[in-house]
C-alpha cells in the first residue's frame, strides 16, 4: 500500500471539516481535489493515490456528516458539500486545482464547478455527475431508496466488532472480487462507537437530503454548465455488481451532454465501488487525473493539458 496519508481539519461553517493528504513529492506539484460517494469517506481514494504514486498532491475531504466530519451539522445538501470544497480549497492555499468525485461526490464537483468558476483547472467525474428527469408523479425520497436503499439500510444497523463489519463488506456483491487492504481501511474509516454496538460514522439525515438532492435540476443539471471541460469515467456494472450500471451509451446520448463539454469514457470490468477502489478502475481513475492535470504517468508523455 502507498504511505498513509496525512490528516487535519479546516474551519468550515458549524465546525471542522476532517480531511486526508497525500503529499507529491515535489513541493510545486498539481494538486488534486477528491470528492467521495454519498456513505464513503476520504479514503475511498486511498487506491487511486497508491497509483498516482506522489505525482501529484492527492486532497479528499470526509464530506460533512460522514467518516471523521460525521458530527458536522446540516444544512446537508449538495451544495452545502460545493461550497466546503470551496472553502477547503481556500484554507489551504490552493490556486486552481484538479476536481473530482465519485458518484455524489461527482455531482458535488460539477456544481461546486459552476459556484466557484475560478477554483477547477480541469474536472474528472467519476460515474457520476449526470442525471435524468425524474417524472413529477415520482416521490423523491422513494426514488432515492430504490437506487441506494441497501446502504441506507447498513446506516441503521450496529455490528458487535470490526471483524463483523469487515464480513458484511465482504458479502457484498460488488466486492466479492476485489477485496483489498485499501477497501478493508476505507470501510473501517466508517466505523464509530464502541464494541459491542460499532456502526456506519454516516448520518442517515445527510445521507437522505443529498441523496434528494441529486435529483434538483440545480444538481443533476450542473453537468450541462460547466464553466470548461470536463471528462466522464462510467462503470460498466451497477452498485450491486448487476449488469446495468448507472450509465451506458444509450443513456449517456439521452442525457443530452454537449460533447464539446463533456467527454464520456467507459472504465471497462468495472462496477460502481471498484472504478474507484478496485485496481484497474483505480489505475485508470489516476491516469485521468494525471493527464488533466498534465502531469506524465511513468515514461509516458504529458498529453492532455489543464485549462
Amino acid at each position: 500500500m502507498t504511505r498513509a496519508p496525512e490528516e487535519f481539519e479546516v474551519p468550515v461553517p458549524g465546525g471542522g471539516l476532517a480531511v486526508l493528504r497525500w503529499p507529491a513529492d515535489a513541493p510545486d506539484a498539481p494538486v488534486v481535489v477528491a470528492l467521495h460517494g454519498i456513505t464513503a469517506n476520504g479514503l475511498s481514494w486511498a487506491r487511486v493515490a497508491h497509483h498516482l504514486a506522489g505525482r501529484v498532491t492527492l486532497v479528499a475531504p470526509d464530506l460533512r456528516g460522514r467518516g471523521r466530519s460525521g458530527r458536522l451539522p446540516g444544512p446537508y445538501g449538495i451544495a452545502a458539500h460545493a461550497d466546503d470544497t470551496a472553502a477547503l480549497v481556500d484554507a489551504l492555499g490552493l490556486g486552481p486545482v484538479v476536481l473530482t468525485g465519485h458518484s455524489m461526490g461527482a455531482f458535488t464537483a460539477a456544481l461546486t464547478a459552476v459556484r466557484h468558476p475560478h477554483l477547477p483547472a480541469a474536472l474528472l467525474l467519476v460515474d457520476g455527475g449526470v442525471g435524468f428527469p425524474v417524472p413529477a408523479a415520482v416521490d423523491p425520497d422513494a426514488l432515492i431508496t430504490s437506487v441506494i436503499g441497501p446502504a441506507m439500510r447498513r446506516l441503521s444497523m450496529t455490528f458487535p466488532d470490526r471483524d463483523a463489519y469487515r464480513a458484511f463488506w465482504r458479502g457484498h456483491p460488488a466486492f466479492a472480487d476485489s477485496w483489498s487492504p485499501w477497501a478493508d481501511a476505507y470501510i473501517q474509516r466508517d466505523l464509530v462507537g464502541t464494541e459491542p454496538e460499532l456502526r456506519s460514522s454516516c448520518a442517515l439525515e445527510a445521507v437522505r437530503a443529498d441523496g434528494v438532492d441529486q435529483l434538483r435540476e440545480e444538481v443533476s443539471g450542473a453537468v450541462h454548465r460547466l464553466p470548461g471541460p470536463a471528462v466522464l469515467l462510467w462503470a460498466e456494472r451497477g452498485l450491486m455488481d448487476e449488469p446495468q450500471g448507472l450509465y451506458d451509451e444509450q443513456r449517456l446520448a439521452a442525457a443530452g451532454l454537449d460533447p464539446r463539454l463533456v467527454r464520456t469514457r467507459p472504465v471497462p470490468g468495472t462496477n460502481h465501488y471498484t472504478i474507484l477502489v478496485g485496481d484497474e478502475g483505480a489505475r485508470a481513475v489516476a491516469r485521468h487525473l494525471l493527464a488533466a492535470a498534465d502531469v506524465p504517468g511513468p515514461g509516458e508523455p504529458a498529453t492532455v493539458p489543464s485549462r
